[in-house]
């Protein structure tokens, strides 16, 4: 079975609600109808229910059991925009700009309080908005979860060969969000990749905190960032099986591994990867997905109390479907 068919199957057995803000984009609906068609999740289309039902109406699609709420008309904007202003009282947030983003035309001021309040497990945006946008909307009304100050993405790698990782996936972190994380944002980022492996794969994540060096083969401050990285992320969570810094044919190749860093937990079967900075990241995965082959599934955004995920803006229905049911599954491991 594919890894999406295992993560749609994982979503349909606790069915959670995703809302999708971004309702005036066709792709929207046409995903809407088939998530609640395959029973992935229930679904919150944010809009005004005439004219979100009227473009349905003209496009074909069946809305059926998806539920449509116009957020400048909602009973629940007064409570949204005042958790909204104590949120954000040290920045001096008035109720009248809360109000002016919770209404706001992309609705994803609304969409993230929806997740927070606990009224959707949820959240899948950018057909049309910038990553920005999602991410600072995400960040602004949800927070970080408890422990992780970073906010970070991952990619599931799925591979042509069964010997590398799980079965041929790895996860991949982090791949697009940041530059150049400092030791602290590397352990994060190790940590939240982790717990992502267990949910995703139902397995213990072996981390393997990747640098051009292996076990002081090396000298240069770089390398002492992955290691000071390495002792933060044992700190945040202690029952994390970690290992660093490794170079990625130490990390993924038992005979190398054994040679280079003997007796290390994950070195030669490291199913996480944790690159040092985006430019080894970003340029990784598409190595791996270019030339050797490998399906990218992903950026998949971690590191939020509760799951919002950022959509390509080229993205097909298809795609949507598939990430909200990773979102769903998500919102399964932080409910």
């Amino acid at each position: 079975m594919h890894l999406i068919d295992q993560i749609k199957a994982k979503a349909k057995s606790n069915l959670q609600t995703v809302v999708l803000p971004e309702s005036y984009d066709e792709r929207m609906l046409f995903a809407a109808e088939k998530i609640v068609e395959q029973g992935l999740a229930k679904v919150m289309l944010l809009g005004s229910p005439e004219k979100v039902k009227a473009a349905a109406e003209a496009k074909g699609v069946d809305l059926a059991g998806v539920e449509i709420i116009q957020p400048a008309t909602s009973p629940k904007l007064d409570a949204y925009v005042e958790k909204l202003v104590e949120i954000r009282k040290s920045k001096c947030l008035s109720r009248e700009d809360a109000h002016k983003l919770l209404t706001g035309q992309d609705n994803l001021y609304y969409a993230g309080m929806m997740v927070r309040m606990g009224d959707a497990g949820g959240c899948v945006a950018g057909a049309t908005s910038t990553t920005g946008d999602v991410l600072r909307s995400a960040f602004h009304t949800i927070g970080t979860c408890s422990g992780i100050k970073t906010v970070s993405s991952f990619f599931l790698m799925i591979t042509k060969d069964a010997k590398f990782g799980e079965n041929g996936v790895l996860l991949f972190a982090d791949c697009a969000v940041n530059p150049n994380p400092d030791s602290q944002a590397l352990a994060e980022i190790a940590v939240a990749t982790a717990r992502n492996c267990k949910s995703f794969l139902d397995v213990d994540a072996r981390v393997a905190m990747l640098s051009f060096s292996t076990k002081g083969s090396a000298s240069h401050t770089d390398i002492d960032k992955v290691t000071k990285a390495m002792e933060i992320a044992k700190q945040i969570d202690p029952n994390i099986h970690l290992d660093g810094e490794l170079q990625a044919d130490a990390a993924l190749i038992p005979s190398i591994g054994e040679r280079k860093a003997p007796g290390s937990p994950v070195a030669g079967k490291a199913n996480v990867l944790i690159f040092p900075d985006l430019d080894a990241g970003n340029i990784g995965y598409k190595l791996v997905e270019r030339v050797a082959g490998a399906e990218a599934i992903g950026p998949i955004i971690q590191g939020l109390a509760k799951p919002v995920n950022d959509l390509s803006r080229g993205c097909s229905v298809d795609d949507i479907v598939s990430v909200a049911a990773i979102t769903a599954v998500q919102a399964q491991a932080q409910a």
